[in-house]
């Protein structure tokens, strides 16, 4: 595992690319990371291979009265075009900069989405899908929400980083529309805690850059994501392109991938381009028929402006948006 160490940096590409990214100094012996953090104890305990197994897919769509493959709640009028080649998925251990939150429902229930860790100054962030996490802002009850990187086979290769309270970021737009008016602002960061050993997320897994305002079209891109009751995540290799959407429920212009498999639980996977040093997340399973009705084809919100401004704010600690009152 490489420890990464540095300042925050931004960088303008030839392409009009945003990189956002932030390598802060390695924490000294008086730092909180060097301490045990009991909330992730707690949660380590509580997320047993049992329970993490159990987790039904969060965000719309999902429960058990819901079939395993619906993302979206929209008429399932996405799908592949004809004659379309759809790109195998495979499953396989996964990567360190993904994994999946787990957390319970007002039912008590055990719910799951994907995500992304994206380099940030205090090297805490998880990238994910507004539609995954928009219900547990502020300072809702217990809810048992954490992260895990790498999951796999009932595993926690890296610990578990219990999400902080007030530390779910997710655009007013998207709170205010909602999710299928709001489908251009279906994304969302969560700054999380220190794990059981008290290592910060960053440190123990590295990150990914955040790529924003580069558009539609990329290729190759490889897409991550962790099917609900699964005992790995999948990855597939595809393109994004541009969709513009046909359903005036679901307004926006998107970028859309075709991989098959991605079922419920994969939404907020992040679409990864090769970048150099590592990767770069240019998307995540949401958006569109809150990810798409089918587990063929895949969209994402575009990452521009309004990524940028919600990156700024769970970086810099300023008030998370929540629901009207």
């Amino acid at each position: 595992m490489v420890r990464r160490t540095g300042i925050i940096g931004y960088a303008v590409a030839s392409v009009a690319a945003l990189v956002f990214g932030g390598l802060a100094p390695v924490a000294s012996a008086t730092d909180e990371a060097t301490r045990s953090n009991p909330s992730a104890v707690r949660l380590d305990a509580y997320w047993t291979p049992a329970r993490m197994a159990d987790a039904l897919p969060g965000g719309p769509g999902g429960g058990a009265e819901a079939a395993s493959w619906v993302r979206g709640g929209s008429p399932a009028v996405d799908g592949p075009r004809p004659g379309e080649s759809i790109p195998p998925s495979r499953s396989f251990d996964g990567i360190p900069q993904a994994g999946t939150f787990f957390w319970t429902d007002a039912t008590g229930s055990g719910r799951t989405c994907s995500g992304s860790v994206v380099l940030a100054p205090g090297r805490d962030l998880v990238l994910s899908a507004g539609h995954c996490l928009a219900g547990y802002s502020g300072t809702t009850p217990r809810r048992d929400l954490a992260f895990v990187p790498q999951y796999h086979d009932g595993l926690k290769p890296f610990g578990i980083f219990p999400v902080r309270n007030n530390g779910v970021y997710v655009s007013q737009q998207y709170y205010d529309l909602g999710e299928h008016a709001g489908a251009a602002y279906d994304f969302a960061f969560a700054v999380t805690g220190p794990n059981q050993d008290g290592t910060r997320l960053q440190d123990a897994v590295g990150g990914v850059w955040l790529l924003t305002g580069t558009g539609y079209d990329h290729a190759p891109v490889r897409m991550i994501g962790y099917p609900a009751g699964a005992a790995k995540p999948l990855e597939c290799w595809s393109r994004t392109t541009r969709w513009v959407s046909d359903d005036p429920a679901d307004p926006g212009t998107f970028s859309r991938i075709a991989c098959d498999a991605f079922v419920g639980g994969t939404s907020g996977g992040p679409m990864l381009v090769p970048w150099p040093g590592g990767w770069a997340v240019v998307g995540v399973i949401g958006g569109y028929h809150t990810g798409g009705n089918t587990p063929k084809v895949s969209y994402s919100a575009s990452f521009g402006a309004a990524v940028q401004s919600l990156y700024r704010a769970a970086t810099t600690g300023g008030p998370p948006a929540g629901p009207a009152s």
